[in-house]
């Protein structure tokens, strides 16, 4: 995420643990191409985030937002999934286009995917700044009534413990905070899999995306059929 690798974090998990996105489902490109016209029928997500939601190195087909519409409609959910990620992006930047995002959306988003953080660690911006943006974010969708899914982000060790500490309370304090509900870590099961990573070792491939949206999947749609629980524990989070 930091220079020219937008998304380190993924390299860092793995050190630190070696020691120690087709109709009617649409995946729809940066936020606005929906600006004008009538809205599309069915559901409208948000995914604002980093390089993990746009799809970086992937190819249109592969990314977090296309593949998680489809996954959406082959459970029976017609969902337009707005790509709203920016490669490199942090807490701050994130807040700072938000409003501009949703100003260029046709319609209100039924659910929006927070997820961002990872740069923020990456350039060890203090957890205090990255907590107050989030809370900032959260607060904004929650003004214009849209359900919030937040996705945590985790500090590897190598970050030192009281940073690491400090950070990874962020997204629990959070969702438990402001009524939202949790999915605790974004990559779960792809951040040390090099089998689900691209060659550069840093961004999950097409498989890795295929992952993720498998985890965090079920609790997107439970929120938008307006079910109280998932089935799988860990992606319940916190209400």
């Amino acid at each position: 995420m930091i220079g020219m690798k937008p998304l380190g974090l993924l390299a860092l998990f793995a050190i630190a643990l070696a020691v120690g996105f087709a109709a009617p489902a649409r995946a729809a490109g940066p936020a606005g191409d929906g600006a004008a016209g009538t809205p599309p029928p069915g559901h409208t997500v948000l995914a604002l985030g980093d390089s993990l939601t746009a799809g970086y190195g992937l190819g249109p087909d592969a990314g977090f937002t296309h593949q998680l519409a489809a996954w959406l409609d082959a459970r029976g959910l017609d969902a337009r999934v707005v790509n709203a990620g920016v490669s490199g992006d942090t807490t701050s930047g994130g807040r700072s286009r938000l409003a501009w995002v949703l100003d260029g959306l046709d319609r209100a988003p039924d659910l929006a995917i927070v997820a961002l953080g990872g740069n923020d660690m990456l350039r060890a911006i203090e957890p205090k700044l990255t907590r107050a943006n989030l809370a900032a974010i959260i607060a904004t969708l929650k003004e214009r009534d849209i359900p919030v899914l937040l996705a945590g982000m985790r500090a590897p060790p190598n970050r030192g413990p009281d940073y690491a500490q400090a950070f990874d309370a962020i997204y629990p304090d959070l969702a438990e905070q402001h009524g939202v509900r949790l999915y605790p870590f974004f990559m779960d099961g792809v951040a040390t899999d090099t089998d689900l990573l691209q060659p550069d070792g840093l961004h999950p491939n097409a498989k890795g995306v295929a992952r993720m949206v498998d985890g965090i999947g079920p609790l997107v749609a439970a929120m938008l059929r307006g079910d109280g629980a998932v089935d799988d524990d860990t992606t319940a989070g916190r209400h």
